[in-house]
């Protein structure tokens, strides 16, 4: 059970700070990058910048053993409105941290790096993943990175992208995958018309009507063990010009399907020309994320899953619920990727917030998986 080193937590406090205080909104990185590289001496530096995105890549061989990297962001989204406190200048009250990025993911990124301070040995390989774009679009963050070392033959093995996962305490839950994510626009083409001629005009909001419950939350699978149902959800439905007495003649709705590994952007194209049979439309799908699932029995999970049981004394649920993340790049290479971090109910939010003893317990965990890893492969 976890028990709080006040010098070792002294140690992560000051990093936290300091991390805390870089402005680095997407894909400004404002010098963290620079500074997160000067804490890790003892590991190779790789600057794969692209375009307006920093990114750095540090690792450290010890031995011919597997090759683990932690991976995360210092990008944050912007401040916004209704901030007690400058979003940059962390305050520290009762033992708790408000500033953008606390729990977004500079407290991940804070703890494995203090993790990775304190390890002078390993049976492989140990490496850091940094961008400033994964709020953004994340085109020119760990994608490429990612493209870098598979040229290099430098992939990891295996990866923990230190996202905060916890749902109401520390330790609560990982994320062993995560859900797909597909966009879809869906626009119906009529003929424009007077009101009071309905006769002489072809209304796409008539002709939508009745086929709208067969969109609006159509449930593509069933989920699984691992993953909710695939389900339809609208986002927006415009059409006309604001006036009564004009029909229109086009009609755009927009959605969004977070799909499981059961359901492909296929099968809901296929689902949605049944619908509009008959209808002059156009559909337009684009997949941004793919749906991912590590296996449960895979070293890295049961051995993040045992650590997180020592520090915290309970064992953590497994989830792949929540939107997207730069896990999914890792897991398109092949790299067996997990992701754990501390509590996620302030992220993006105003007067964001964690606690000084989640960050240091995170740290514990991470060290424990780079100490422990190595029985179990």
């Amino acid at each position: 059970m976890f028990t709080c080193n006040e010098n070792s937590l002294a140690k992560t406090t000051d990093l936290f700070l300091t991390l805390l205080r870089f402005p680095s909104v997407t894909p400004n990185d404002a010098g963290t990058l620079d500074f997160l590289a000067a804490q890790l001496p003892d590991f190779t530096p790789l600057r794969i910048d692209v375009a307006d995105t920093t990114n750095l890549f540090l690792y450290r061989r010890f031995g011919q053993g597997p090759h683990l990297c932690f991976a995360g962001h210092v990008d944050v989204v912007p401040e916004g409105q209704g901030w007690h406190t400058n979003p940059f200048e962390p305050v520290v009250k009762e033992g708790i941290v408000y500033a953008r990025g606390a729990q977004d993911m500079k407290s991940g990124v804070c703890a494995f790096v203090r993790a990775l301070q304190d390890i002078d040995h390993f049976e492989g390989t140990l490496s850091v993943m940094l961008t400033s774009d994964e709020e953004g679009d994340a085109t020119h963050g760990t994608i490429e990175i990612l493209r870098y070392l598979k040229e290099a033959d430098m992939l990891p093995d295996m990866a923990i992208v230190a996202e905060p996962t916890c749902e109401t305490r520390f330790g609560d839950a990982i994320k062993i995958g995560r859900r797909g994510s597909i966009n879809g626009v869906l626009e119906v083409f009529g003929v424009q018309g007077h009101a009071a001629y309905p006769e002489k005009a072809t209304n796409p909001l008539h002709l939508m009507a009745p086929r709208l419950e067969k969109l609006a939350g159509h449930y593509f699978d069933q989920g699984d063990a691992h993953f909710a149902p695939s389900q339809l959800v609208l986002t927006d439905l415009r059409s006309g010009m604001e006036v009564t007495n004009v029909s229109p003649g086009h009609l755009k709705l927009m959605f969004n399907v977070r799909n499981s590994t059961k359901t492909s952007k296929e099968e809901i194209e296929a689902y949605i020309a049944s619908v509009m049979e008959g209808v002059d439309f156009t559909l337009r799908l684009s997949q941004s994320a793919h749906p991912f699932v590590a296996n449960a029995k895979a070293p890295i999970v049961q051995t993040l899953d045992r650590a997180i049981e020592t520090v915290c004394g309970s064992k953590p649920k497994y989830s792949t619920a929540g939107g997207t993340s730069d896990a999914r790049f890792l897991a398109q290479f092949g790299i067996e990727t997990i992701e754990f971090g501390v509590v996620n109910d302030t992220i993006h939010a105003p007067n964001e917030c964690t606690p000084l003893r989640d960050v240091e317990a995170l740290k514990e965990v991470f060290l424990h998986v780079i100490q422990t890893l190595k029985e179990t492969v």
